[in-house]
């Protein structure tokens, strides 16, 4: 499992060209991942959201525009350089500021109630847990009854698509990133650790193992990222 210490160094490094980098890296697939974890939420119609390993802040205000005016978003994180970019961004989007909130925390140790959302979102940041168990067991104890879980991440591809899939995950993409970021062993680590995570159906097995119920899977861009949706 990754060490918590050099995950938050990491994402540190990079974080004021991180959201370029996703860009475009991603080929901008990656804006449409994130909608479709939104649009998932806004079915729920939760008033009290979590957005976990908020990063830059790009899911919390995207569920703060998309959520009914009542909805409060709380983006969480444990890398300050990446929460100073999310408050940048929610500096400028001065219709929402009163609907989301950055602060600082640990999804291994969650600073909030038992049974205090609606709905907890993390997008591709499971797979940064030094342990995914106890984060998944957390993110259960914060929902309420009826609360929904969604689990945007990496995934194992298609079996067609994994030599191209693989090929540009250990050469073409940390050599563009290094031109982006100027820092290529943070996309390295990256991508091992997408190559080493459960594919969708094991990574379901594990949200069950946690108590969640009711878990179902959208395998998206011939399965290299999958939207995991569970209830408490």
């Amino acid at each position: 499992m990754p060490d918590p210490a050099q995950v938050s160094s990491m994402f540190g490094r990079i974080a004021r060209r991180y959201d370029v980098a996703n860009r475009l890296l991603s080929g901008g697939a990656d804006v449409w991942w994130r909608r479709r974890l939104v649009a998932t939420t806004h079915r729920a119609a939760p008033r009290a959201t979590l957005d976990l390993a908020t990063g830059s802040g790009d899911v919390a205000l995207a569920l703060a525009r998309a959520l009914p005016p009542e909805t409060c978003v709380t983006g969480m994180d444990f890398c300050a350089p990446m929460l100073a970019e999310a408050e940048k961004k929610r500096a400028a989007a001065r219709g929402l500021r009163a609907k989301v909130a950055f602060r600082a925390g640990d999804a291994l140790a969650l600073p909030l109630a038992d049974a205090s959302m609606d709905a907890v979102t993390i997008a591709f940041g499971l797979r940064n847990l030094a342990d995914r168990a106890r984060g998944l067991t957390e993110m259960r104890r914060v929902l309420r009854p009826g609360g929904r879980l969604l689990v945007l991440e990496f995934s194992q591809p298609q079996a067609w698509f994994r030599p191209l899939y693989f090929f540009y995950l250990r050469t073409i993409l940390p050599a563009l990133a290094r031109l982006v970021t100027g820092d290529r062993s943070a996309y390295e680590y990256l991508c091992g650790s997408i190559a080493e995570f459960p594919n969708h159906q094991k990574l379901a097995e594990e949200i069950r193992s946690a108590g969640f119920a009711r878990v179902s899977v959208t395998r998206m861009t011939f399965g290299i990222v999958a939207l995991h949706e569970a209830e408490k």
